[in-house]
């Protein structure tokens, strides 16, 4: 049976509590990651968390999205909290119209090596910082069938709330891992037998279409300055997306979306 509450200030619900005007969104977040946690909002994120078998925390709905969520909060052995919509938001410290969140233990992602067995095409990112770009990388990564996600040292924590929130929770069921070493992790990747294709608009591009690899790893680069000269040097290739003369560049999640679909198209053919 869910427990009641009816306080924002409720210590059961500090996992939950966010933004106001002495905490910062990014104190919250290196808070929550120093406490070893994750937090997922809205149904189809909290559904995925539970789904991905990550240890639950606490988990905290309005009456409707309990219902919804009725079948996947069977047998879930932590306290499910049941609140009012407007008692949520003042948890929470904004707006917040999904009626449902939860807490899960956070882990830092597979190995690199341990992502790469059995995969056949993975998403390489080098600096991504924001996180809605993050997190609708990874979602179009769940939508296109990509095996996997690395990440450079640099790239944003894709356990951040916004980056779970915008994904739709995919981030949390895409494997992924973060490289320690940059750009040395690419001479890794040739090194297991992929084709390391650099997704840039710039001059030698050939188009994504063409490309022909039985293992690939596309190299996607941060949204202001695109790839870097030292990962640009160390593609096997580099591609692009044809567009209509006089379109420079596609913001990077909308770029990633078309090349996964073009490279998840050419290992179907």
């Amino acid at each position: 049976m869910p427990i009641p509450v009816d306080d924002p200030a409720d210590p059961r619900l500090a996992d939950f509590a966010a933004v106001d005007p002495v905490r910062r969104r990014r104190e919250v977040e290196r808070a929550a990651r120093a406490a070893g946690f994750l937090v997922a909002e809205g149904t189809l994120a909290v559904r995925r968390l539970i789904a991905s078998g990550r240890p639950l925390r606490a988990v905290l709905v309005d009456e409707v999205q309990h219902a919804a969520l009725a079948d996947d909060l069977t047998g879930v052995d932590v306290p499910v909290y049941l609140g009012s919509r407007p008692l949520i938001e003042a948890t929470l410290g904004y707006a917040f119209h999904r009626g449902a969140i939860a807490s899960a233990d956070r882990d830092d992602g597979t190995t690199v090596d341990a992502l790469l067995q059995g995969a056949r095409t993975v998403a390489v990112l080098e600096a991504i910082s924001d996180l809605e770009n993050l997190g609708s990388i990874f979602r179009n990564a769940a939508a296109f069938g990509i095996d996997g996600v690395v990440l450079d040292p640099r790239c944003a924590d894709p356990f951040a709330r916004r980056s779970i929130r915008v994904s739709m929770g995919h981030v949390l069921v895409v494997p992924w891992a973060r490289a320690a070493a940059w750009p040395g992790a690419l001479a890794d990747l040739r090194a297991a037998g992929f084709t390391v294709a650099a997704l840039t608009p710039g001059a030698g591009a050939i188009p994504i279409g063409t490309l022909a690899a039985e293992r690939t790893a596309l190299l996607l680069g941060t949204e202001g300055d695109g790839l870097s000269d030292p990962a640009l040097a160390a593609a096997d290739v580099r591609v692009r997306i044809p567009m209509a003369p006089g379109v420079d560049s596609l913001n990077v999640a909308a770029a990633s979306a078309v090349a996964f679909h073009r490279v998840a198209a050419t290992i179907a053919e």
